[in-house]
Order: C-alpha cells, then structure tokens, then sequence
C-alpha cells in the first residue's frame, strides 16, 4: 500500500520542496512555505465516486444556445444586483470581509427570505447562537435548515440527503477534509473543501454560498486558487463607524463587476438603501466652505456623494496629507495641479480630505468636485449647495470628460440641483428634457472665475 508524502508548497507561487527553508527557492518570498501530505490517488479517490465517461469535444456552433434562469430575489434587490440578476444555479460564490462586518447576517437574511429548501452550515457558531441573531433581526423561517458541523464528508452526505436549493458555508475557514491531515485553514485543507463543493454545486445544480476570511492586508485568505474555484468573489467592506456597507463584485462570470450594492446596518439586521444619493449627502441646507457635491458612478448607478476638505495653516514643519475614501496619491497630485497651474499654495498648510459616509470612490469623475471642496476651504468661501461637479482633471488643469455623463446629470436633476458642471469636451450624451443648468470648463481656472469670483 502506497505511503503518504509529506511536501512543502509555496502558497504565493506554487512551487514544492522536499524541505521546509524559510525562502522560497522560486519567487524568494520568506515564511511562505506551507506543509502539505500528499495522499495517494487510491486513498484520495475514496471520496470520488462519480465514474463518468471523459467528455468528448464539441463544435462551437453545435452547442445549443439557452437562457439560465435564474434565483430571483425579490427582499433583496442590492443583491441580486450585484450577482447580475439572481443566482445561478450550481453557481459557487464567496463571500469576503473584515471580521464583525455583517457577511452572516447578510447569509442568514438570505437563507430566511428566500423562501426555499436552504441548508445553512456553521462551523463558527452553535445553533443556539444562530438563532439568537435571527431573533434579533426578527427573520423566522420553516424552510431553513441548520447544520453545525465542520468535517466536509459529513456536511456533504447531509446535502445530498436533504437535497437544499441553496448552501450556506460559514466558513471556509473551519472546514476540515478527513483525507487532507493539515489543520483547518490551512492552503491544502481550503483548496480541497472549495474543490469538493465546486464539484457538488456542478454535478447537482444546487448553488453554493461560501464566506470566506481575510487577511490584515484586505486580501481573502487562503490560496489565490480559491478565487479561480469559484464564479463569484464578493467582497463585503465598510467602516464600523458608520450605519453603511458596501458589497462590490470583484469577479463574476455571469455578470458585470462594476456593480455595487449598499446597505444600511439597523438593530434589525441589513436594510438595502434603494436611494443613496440622499442619504449620502448631508440635510444640512446651510452652506459651508469645504464642502461639495460630486455625481460619481458605481456600477450602473449614479450616485451623488459629498466630498469635504480641510486646509488649514500647518504647526509643524512638515505639512500633513489625509484623506478618507479617496487616494492619497491622487489628492497630491490634484494639489500639484492647482500649485502649479493657479498659483493656490498649500506647501504650507496641512490637508485633510474625507469622503462623507463612510465609502471609498475610485470614480475619476470626483476630481472636479474635490478641487472644489479645496479651493473653498482654503479661500474659506461656501459652494453652493445646489451646485454638483462632474470631470476628471488632467496634469495640465484640463478638465476632461467622462463616461455615462448623461445619467450624472439626470441624477443631479431628480436629486433637485440648479447647476452642474462638467468638462467642454462633451459633444453628445447630454440629456435635453432637464431644468438643471449645464456648465461646460475646458480648465479648472474657469471654474475658480465661475464658482468663487
């Protein structure tokens, strides 16, 4: 009978040694070597029991063209958004997140609004614990079924008995191969659970909802093979100082990955914010200097979000540069900007930028709206609260055009703004039936004359 081999792989490039080295001799990157048992293919393939013929290839154009119909979900339209339209079925989609987040919550308001055969696994928390959080988000269901386990052989022989319309795993951290003998979350033992319910979710349709730990710096722990497994990686972030959360879609093979969805944290669980435009830009109707309103994108959504800015004379020799939600490095080089092609110093004073409620905005089309909220804080003047900014900003102060503009000025217009402005380069997109006012600039020192002359 064939022995085990007891191997080191690298969980950065893949590569194997015979011996544990603190550097690895392929990428050089240091602790990076992990023990991993490889089990011979007559024991390992105890748990394989499908013997299906090897598939034979197939001519493009035969293959038959068809509509997946999906999972709808009617209670959670954020979502469904953000899956593209519903699951899939036999679809396998991980979930990511910083620790106290809200990625069971979101899981367990999932499993009991459905309305279907739901298996919801928990190797982290006891039963009794579950149901005290659905208590307390008041979500009550006769068709969600719980299952505390970790060994993988045993939650697979209860799906395949109960035969669940969807499977909840929480976590993929805690599942355990009895064929694999490294500890639990280690890289063999979630590279072979993530492989055995990829293969149950494609073999019996059934989609599966996997939650997934991370790492200190962000990323989603465990290989990166985790994330070629599986459809879909969504990744749940936020700030636990504030009421939002935001679930963006990092990849998805059934569907775009610019979409967002976002959801306000209550007593009673995650609440989808149908409108957050109006709950990101503050009721205040009075104006105060250092603050403006941006039109950005997030995926197919137009949201409006308030940009705000502190300049103020620096105590200490070296000036001082934060920013909340936005780039660090894009706010130097927009001050750059501003120094060099309008002659407004902030060498000497210390700046502060934050991006209210809490989110992170990547959109280029902010940069207008935060020279704005700059040039107001510095001189000290208000911009008018009725007035919103759209363009991206060149080296040279050119303001520049930018994508889907004509959903960023309907916005602006439903949300109640008088004027928006926008780059000069824009020849077609322009919304017509609109009472906001349309400022086209070509550089930024026509917005300095227009805005605070």
């Amino acid at each position: 009978m064939a022995k085990s081999k007891l191997t080191y792989k690298c969980n950065k490039c893949g590569a194997t040694s015979v011996r544990w080295e603190g550097k690895c001799p392929s990428c050089q990157e240091w602790n990076t070597l992990e023990e991993k048992i490889e089990t011979p293919k007559s024991v390992h393939n105890k748990h394989n029991t499908d013997t299906k013929s090897q598939s034979s290839p197939v001519l493009l154009q035969q293959i038959p063209s068809s509509t997946v119909e999906r999972i709808s979900i009617p209670s959670d339209q954020e979502l469904s958004r953000v899956l593209g339209g519903g699951i899939v079925p036999g679809s396998i989609v991980l979930i990511g997140g910083q620790p106290g987040i809200g990625k069971s919550t979101l899981m367990l308001q999932l499993a009991c609004q459905l309305r279907k055969n739901v298996l919801y696994v928990s190797g982290e928390e006891s039963a009794f614990q579950i149901k005290l959080r659905a208590d307390r988000i008041a979500q009550l269901s006769d068709t969600c079924h719980i299952l505390c386990e970790t060994q993988l052989e045993h939650i697979l022989v209860h799906a395949r008995h109960s035969e669940p319309d969807i499977l909840l795993i929480d976590s993929i951290q805690t599942l355990k191969s009895q064929y694999i003998e490294s500890l639990p979350g280690s890289v063999s033992q979630i590279r072979e659970c993530t492989a055995e319910l990829q293969h149950f979710a494609k073999t019996t349709n059934t989609p599966v909802f996997i939650i997934g730990h991370i790492t200190k710096d962000g990323a989603l722990a465990g290989p990166k093979v985790l994330e070629h497994i599986v459809d879909v990686v969504l990744q749940f972030e936020g700030d636990r100082n504030y009421i939002y959360r935001i679930l963006r879609t990092i990849k998805n093979r059934f569907g775009s990955t610019d979409e967002i969805g976002i959801y306000e944290m209550e007593q009673r669980g995650l609440r989808p914010v149908v409108n957050p435009s109006e709950l990101l830009i503050s009721p205040i109707d009075e104006s105060l200097s250092g603050t403006s309103i941006a039109s950005t994108i997030e995926g197919v959504r137009p949201l409006l979000i308030e940009t705000q800015a502190l300049v103020s004379t620096t105590v200490y020799g070296h000036p001082q540069r934060s920013t909340t939600g936005f780039d660090g490095r894009r706010l130097s080089m927009l001050l750059a900007v501003l120094e060099k092609k309008c002659g407004l110093f902030f060498s000497q004073n210390d700046v502060f930028l934050n991006i209210a409620g809490g989110i992170k905005v990547t959109d280029p089309a902010i940069d207008l709206s935060i020279i704005a909220a700059l040039i107001s804080s510095l001189n000290d003047i208000p911009v008018g609260r009725k007035i919103c900014f759209a363009g991206e900003v060149g080296l040279s102060g050119e303001v520049r055009p930018v994508n889907r503009i004509e959903q960023r000025i309907i916005e602006a217009d439903r949300l109640g703004f008088e004027h928006i402005y926008i780059s000069k380069n824009h020849k077609k997109g322009l919304p017509r039936n609109t009472e906001i006012q349309i400022h086209m600039i070509a550089k930024i020192q026509e917005l300095i004359s227009e805005v605070f002359s």
